[in-house]
C-alpha cells in the first residue's frame, strides 16, 4: 500500500507526525514541501500539511490540494488549505500555544468518534479569519471560530490543534480517521 506523505513545511512537531504514523503502524514518509505536485501525485494515498513558522514558507504545498488526494492540514496546514481556496488567515487574539477547549460542531468522517468536546493543545499565533466557500465549519473554540474545517467532497480537511502531541486528548483518533478516509 502507498504511504501518506507528510509534508515538512518547517514545523517543530512535523517528525513528530510521522512517528506517530508509524507508531500506529501507518506508512508515512516525510517530503519537502518543494516536491513538485506530479511526483507526489503517483506516490501517495493521502497527504498531511503539516505545521510550520509561515505561509511564506509553504513551497509548492497549495498545489497538493488539486491532485484528488485527500488532504489533512494541521495547523499552517489548514492555513494553506484556507488560503489556497480564496479564505483568509489573520493573526489570532490568543496567539501563543496551549491548551483548548474545541467544541465540535459537526461529527464527520474526519472527528467521528470524538465527543462534543475536547481537550487539544494549539497554536493561535495565526488562523482561519474566513472559511472558503464549498468548505464547512466543523468545530470551534472560546477563541478561534475556525478549530476545524473541510470541503468533504474534495476530501480536503482542515484542524487548528496538534493531534500529533501527547498533551492533546485521543488526537491518534484523527490520524485513525484520515488514514480511514484515505482508504476509501
Amino acid at each position: 500500500m502507498l504511504p501518506i506523505y507528510v509534508v515538512n513545511n518547517y514545523g517543530q512537531f512535523n517528525h513528530l507526525i510521522v512517528r506517530t504514523l508509524r507508531d500506529m503502524d501507518i506508512e508515512a514518509t516525510m517530503i519537502s514541501n518543494e516536491t513538485p505536485p506530479a511526483e507526489v501525485a503517483r506516490n501517495c494515498r493521502g497527504i498531511i500539511l503539516g505545521g510550520g513558522p509561515t505561509l511564506a514558507r509553504a513551497g509548492v504545498a497549495a498545489g497538493y490540494l488539486d491532485l484528488g488526494i485527500p488532504v489533512l492540514g494541521i495547523c499552517l496546514g489548514l492555513h494553506i488549505m484556507a488560503t489556497a481556496r480564496g479564505g483568509a488567515v489573520a493573526r489570532g487574539a490568543s496567539g501563543g500555544y496551549g491548551a483548548v477547549d474545541v467544541d465540535i460542531l459537526r461529527h464527520t468522517d474526519l472527528l467521528q468518534g470524538y465527543p462534543d468536546r475536547i481537550r487539544v493543545w494549539a497554536s493561535h499565533a495565526d488562523e482561519v479569519s474566513v472559511v472558503p466557500e464549498g468548505f464547512t465549519r466543523l468545530a470551534q473554540s472560546s477563541i478561534c471560530k475556525v478549530e476545524a474545517m473541510a470541503s468533504p467532497g474534495e476530501h480536503l480537511y482542515g484542524i487548528q490543534w496538534h493531534p500529533e502531541v501527547s498533551h492533546t486528548v485521543n488526537g491518534r483518533l484523527i490520524f485513525e480517521n484520515f488514514d480511514r478516509i484515505c482508504r476509501q
